[in-house]
């Protein structure tokens, strides 16, 4: 039988692990983790993340040819394919701090299977990585190496959050670069022949080592740089009176450019598309194209542009100052499906709200007090470390609280922000949260969920993303 071990039971490592397990059941599949809270979670009935389907693949397979285990070295050791999949943080100090991606885990997890390989191995690049890592990565392998082969590849992840599942189990594509060398070759039909258990061989793609390395990397950029765009784009609809919806709409059937990513909305999150853009902008910086790097530096201060202007759009509707004013949160997670809050656009915004001395109510349907008081509390980037290298857990702040439900978190508010677009929010009894707010009362919809319409027909006065303007706002300052 063959076995697989994937060094990390994170977002990516947890769910792709399943998903092999379940489609190939005659592969043994470990997934180990130093974090025994974490391994303890995925071992229980409340597995640390939420997923749709990701509970059925779980208990389908778990303790048949799936396991959890926190004896890392002992299924290295074992594994015959040792998947990858450990944090890449951006680095915060020291050469690159701000934009180049920490390989410290990937260093160290490279020296742990050296140290307790006694087998030839097939190491994969699970994690999203800077380009020629693997070239680094060989470099510790084989100097370390004690006469067995060890042979990299790099099989980035392509997910998105809220249907990971559904992805892994009908991906656009699978990609595995390898070296052009006879070993390289043999190690990339190996990871083909374990995914064409379900998936379509045309739909593998092989490639040299350093493509899929940095496929990855421009796979997120476009479509950051897509967001980025619509978003710079709803700026000049608010200021015109154009509809951005109605414009994303109309160059979204030119068939060169297509619907995807053409929503408006507060600004883009993730553990993914800042990070990788801000690698990417390193590596260019680094290789001499500083005109290269400036080109997607611009998408990450668009970005930061909106969650800013959104924040200057609540202050300033509501007379200048939101100075003790109570400002209901709906949504906290960066999308909607997700308890993830990696990059969320939400802390920003309360951040900036806090720092007008706003009194906050948030509620989000999967997204934890204690998390969102980590989250407003960390420095930027902390988050991608492990939680043993995170700051303690914080107090709580006394100008934000916590609903259990929509209408817990409106009662007596002065504004709305819609920061997550969670089907509930659509679905909403908008007169009852009129009634229970003060007057004027404000709803700035920062992912356009709301029918803009019925809701000025009830009394809001709405501001929502790139669509014409509320006369009350129209004279009001976009950027304070």
């Amino acid at each position: 039988m063959v076995k697989i071990c994937c060094i990390g039971a994170g977002y990516v490592g947890g769910p792709t692990m399943a998903v092999i397990a379940l489609k190939c059941p005659k592969i043994e599949v470990v997934v180990v983790d130093i974090a025994t809270p974490r391994i303890t979670a995925w071992n229980s009935d409340h597995l640390p993340i939420y997923e749709p389907g990701l509970d059925e693949v779980v208990k389908e397979c778990r303790g048949k040819n799936l396991f959890f285990s926190t004896d890392v070295e002992k299924h290295v050791s074992e594994a015959d394919i040792v998947f990858v999949s450990v944090n890449t943080p951006t680095k915060t100090q020291g050469l690159g701090a701000g934009k180049a991606a920490d390989l410290t885990y990937w260093e160290s997890a490279a020296r742990m299977i050296a140290d307790v390989s006694k087998s030839d191995k097939i190491v994969v690049e699970k994690s999203t990585v800077p380009v020629k890592t693997a070239e680094a990565i060989e470099r510790i392998l084989t100097h370390n190496n004690k006469g067995i082969n060890f042979t990299i590849l790099s099989n980035p992840e392509f997910l998105a959050e809220g249907t990971a599942i559904k992805d892994l189990f009908n991906p656009d594509r699978v990609l595995i670069g390898g070296r052009e060398t006879p070993h390289g070759q043999k190690a990339i039909e190996s990871l083909r022949d374990v995914y064409a258990h379900w998936v379509p061989k045309d739909r593998i793609i092989c490639t040299n080592l350093w493509s899929a390395e940095l496929s990855k990397l421009a796979a997120n950029a476009f479509l950051a740089q897509r967001i980025s765009s619509v978003n710079a784009m709803s700026a000049l609809c608010e200021a015109t009176g154009a509809d951005v919806s109605q414009v994303s709409h109309s160059i979204g059937t030119d068939s060169r450019i297509g619907p995807k990513f053409l929503s408006a909305s507060v600004g883009f999150g993730g553990s993914c598309f800042q990070k990788d853009i801000l690698n990417l902008v390193y590596i260019c910086e680094c290789n001499g194209l500083p005109e290269v790097a400036n080109y997607w530096k611009q998408v990450v201060k668009v970005n930061d542009y909106q969650k800013s202007r959104f924040v200057n759009r609540v202050v300033s509707s509501m007379f200048n100052t939101v100075s003790t004013k109570k400002i209901a949160i709906l949504g906290f997670a960066f999308k909607k499906d997700t308890g993830d809050t990696r990059e969320t656009p939400a802390i920003d915004v309360c951040k900036g709200l806090l720092g007008d001395k706003a009194k906050l109510s948030i509620y989000d349907p999967q997204v934890t007090e204690s998390q969102i008081t980590k989250d407003l509390s960390m420095k930027k980037y902390d988050w991608d470390h492990p939680a043993h290298l995170q700051p303690p857990s914080p107090t709580s702040k006394k100008e934000v609280s916590f609903a259990f439900d929509a209408y817990e978190a409106v009662k007596d508010a002065h504004g709305v922000c819609i920061l997550t677009e969670w089907d509930e929010f659509k679905n909403l009894d908008y007169q009852k949260v009129f009634d229970n707010m003060q007057k004027p009362a404000f709803i700035f919809d920062g992912r356009n969920v709301v029918d803009v319409k019925k809701l000025r027909e009830i009394g809001f006065i709405v501001y929502s993303i790139g669509k014409p303007l509320d006369s009350w706002l129209k004279d009001m300052p976009a950027v304070a």
